[in-house]
């Protein structure tokens, strides 16, 4: 405080020296010698007019400092633009398991809650006309006066999988989940946090086999060239960071922040990996993980990560629960077992194999990485059933298909912590924070 207050009376008294320079009689007569340039005179802002009371030193040193502060309000205001979206639970406002931001689409807009999924990169919606996407709300592209149809010669129908152009439009198919999925490659300006995007390209559904579709679409947020991430890249930096609420969360009272302004300041980081065979995906380096206060011991090949293989760790919005390849999951379950007490019985439901009917004290879990260490308290390792008589460990050993080498960080996890990432510094930040 001492030290600014001294620095404040050095700029005041340079000030005033100015002031006095200005007006002295030398200044005055120097301002005569070049009589062939153009001449302003400058006044100080403190001088008073002739109808004004002159002030005292110190009212006129609080006003100042007054002046600066507005003055350095408003540089801030143009240097830090805020943007962010609110996030809620896909549980219990879409029927869904997955977390959903609001989005408007086209002009004039139509609010739509899609799905936020950080392992995939076009967005798409389900459009009028379409065969097999349900009764829930549809993006009518009709009646917006800046949507259309890409062609076939747009790069970007080169970006999509299994692109035809027997129609003149780029028209693609994809799965997800148990769908599949027709959709026309289009373009419509999107609203995010009140930013818009003109021209952005996304998937206009136009015919669903399956039931794995969602109902309102999804938001791209993987690495990708379709990503919002790449298509926002001017706009955002490829920044963005994300609060999840708790799943039973019935409110917006998560967000979406984007680009490098307002994110955490104290978060930890670990960075960034990339795999050109899954390059959409963001893998982090999982090296060992804490039950309790003890390292498990894990082979290190379930934790390795490998370019060649795909296998390694992930952080996924997507994935409800954790999944550990096998030998890691199993350490973890067993560890976790002995530490609640031989003395309860132990049973399973659905794909849960850690369960229990009595109310149980459940120790931590820390996720050692590199550079980082993630401690999850039981509101993230924990889920209980309707009744609430039943409470399991949520999490499982990952498939035995393409994924089983793959250990993926879902939501669960993550909820009330902001997540952060940051891109251009191929890092991952983590800080906690309570947005339920």
């Amino acid at each position: 405080m001492e030290h600014s207050l001294s620095s404040l009376l050095f700029l005041s008294l340079i000030s005033a020296c100015s002031i006095l320079f200005a007006s002295s009689p030398a200044a005055q007569a120097s301002s005569h010698v070049a009589s062939s340039t153009l001449q302003l005179q400058v006044l100080h802002v403190a001088k008073p007019a002739p109808h004004e009371s002159v002030l005292t030193w110190e009212d006129r040193m609080l006003q100042t400092l007054s002046a600066d502060h507005d003055r350095l309000q408003f540089l801030s205001n143009l240097a830090v633009k805020k943007s962010s979206a609110p996030i809620a639970s896909g549980r219990q406002v879409t029927q869904n398991p997955t977390y959903v931001v609001k989005v408007n689409v086209g002009t004039p807009s139509q609010s739509l809650l899609m799905a936020m999924d950080t392992s995939n990169d076009a967005a798409w919606m389900p459009c009028n006309g379409c065969v097999g996407c349900g009764s829930g709300p549809l993006f009518d592209s009709l009646e917006s006066t800046t949507y259309k149809n890409l062609g076939c010669q747009e790069a970007q129908c080169k970006q999509v999988p299994n692109s035809n152009c027997a129609t003149g439009t780029c028209v693609f198919n994809f799965t997800y989940g148990s769908s599949s999925i027709a959709s026309n490659l289009s373009s419509d300006t999107i609203t995010l946090a009140n930013d818009p995007i003109p021209g952005y390209t996304f998937g206009c559904i136009q015919g669903n086999v399956g039931n794995s579709l969602l109902a309102q679409g999804l938001i791209g947020l993987g690495r990708g060239p379709l990503s919002l991430l790449t298509q926002t890249q001017s706009l955002y930096q490829s920044t963005f960071s994300y609060c999840l609420p708790n799943f039973k969360s019935p409110n917006f009272t998560g967000s979406l922040r984007l680009g490098p302004s307002s994110q955490p300041r104290l978060a930890k980081f670990t960075p960034l990996l990339k795999n050109p065979r899954r390059s959409s995906l963001y893998y982090i380096n999982l090296i060992g993980i804490k039950v309790g206060r003890k390292t498990v011991e894990i082979p290190a090949e379930a934790l390795a990560f490998s370019a060649s293989t795909g296998s390694g760790t992930i952080i996924d919005s997507g994935t409800v629960f954790t999944r550990l390849v096998e030998p890691a999951y199993n350490a973890v379950r067993d560890e976790f077992r002995k530490r609640v007490g031989s003395g309860f019985n132990v049973t399973a439901l659905g794909g849960f194999d850690t369960c229990y009917t009595e109310a149980i004290v459940a120790p931590s879990i820390t996720f050692m990485f590199t550079g980082m260490n993630l401690t999850l308290p039981a509101e993230n390792l924990l889920i209980h059933s309707t009744a609430g008589s039943t409470t399991c460990l949520a999490m499982a050993a990952a498939p035995m298909n393409v994924n089983s080498v793959l250990n993926v960080i879902a939501n669960m996890q993550q909820q009330n912590h902001r997540i952060l990432f940051d891109v251009p510094n191929s890092r991952l930040g983590v800080a906690r924070e309570f947005c339920t």
